[in-house]
């Protein structure tokens, strides 16, 4: 059999450096791309093939499509669009600029790579496109609106995408992980401290006790928190599996939540959300 490939965004570290890494090891063809041209070196250097792919630079998109294919001869059996942030702040702080921004990186760009790569896996008559969504991507909390809508159009696209390719060899699947122990925290503070404005805001005395219970949980774990490889599991049976689910839950958090979300009144799961 010749050797399986994937196309990874986001592997400079966390969930997509895991995955790199352990498909590689596995015995995959790991095209594992960063942001940064820096990354991309670094990764190199430990053996993986990488390349830069920023998905809010559309000529990037292009040419890491074309620099795979002329690596593979024109095939790809796997697409894992990992790559994502967010933004921290109540959603009447959201500027326009800012929800454009977060939404052509969790959105945009996911689809965009994804539907230039169709065409690819329709030809050759196979293909697994994945995508690393969230807990939030069926559940909203204060303080992260534009991060869940995010994930929640991702899923709205995913969903409908799975539902279109029915009677196709191509398989849509999203991985839904809760806590895991990455940069994510720390980059989400970067990102507000870019675009909320807390001299402004109404939010001033909320966004001080958000930022002071963040300081005192650093270095502690949440109760269902999981490091990286604990997607990356899910990730190898939604590649390798004969028969891959559409979902995979990744954290406790992620499957109490989902029966939560089925059970229970909205005012009620309000309630219990605030309080997170």
């Amino acid at each position: 059999m010749s050797q399986k490939s994937i196309l990874i965004t986001g592997c400079s570290t966390g969930i997509g450096y895991d995955a790199a890494h352990t498909l590689h090891k596995r015995g995959w063809r790991v095209f594992a791309t960063c942001r940064s041209e820096v990354d991309c070196e670094r990764l190199r250097n430990e053996g993986l093939e990488s390349f830069r792919l920023d998905y809010q630079d559309e000529s990037s998109i292009e040419s890491a499509i074309a620099e795979t294919l002329e690596r593979t001869g024109g095939t790809l059996d796997a697409l894992f669009n990992n790559g994502a942030y967010a933004i921290p702040g109540a959603v009447e702080d959201l500027s326009r600029d800012a929800l454009r921004d977060i939404f052509e990186t969790n959105v945009f760009g996911q689809i965009d790579l994804s539907n230039r790569l169709i065409p690819v896996m329709r030809e050759q008559g196979y293909g697994r496109i994945i995508f690393n969504s969230s807990v939030l991507g069926f559940i909203s909390t204060p303080y992260r609106g534009s991060y869940c809508a995010t994930k929640f159009a991702l899923e709205a696209l995913v969903d409908a995408q799975r539902m279109e390719h029915r009677d196709s060899p191509l398989e849509f699947i999203l991985i839904e992980p809760g806590p895991i122990s990455t940069d994510f925290g720390n980059n989400a503070i970067k990102q507000f401290e870019k675009w909320i404005n807390r001299e402004t805001t109404h939010r001033n005395d909320a966004y001080t006790a958000m930022i002071e219970k963040r300081n005192k949980t650093v270095g502690k774990k949440d109760f269902s928190e999981l490091p990286p490889s604990g997607v990356t599991d899910k990730l190898i049976h939604a590649l390798e599996s004969s028969r891959p689910n559409p979902r995979y839950f990744v954290t406790w958090a992620t499957h109490i939540s989902g029966v939560l979300r089925r059970v229970l009144p909205t005012r009620m799961l309000d309630m219990i959300l605030s309080r997170q």
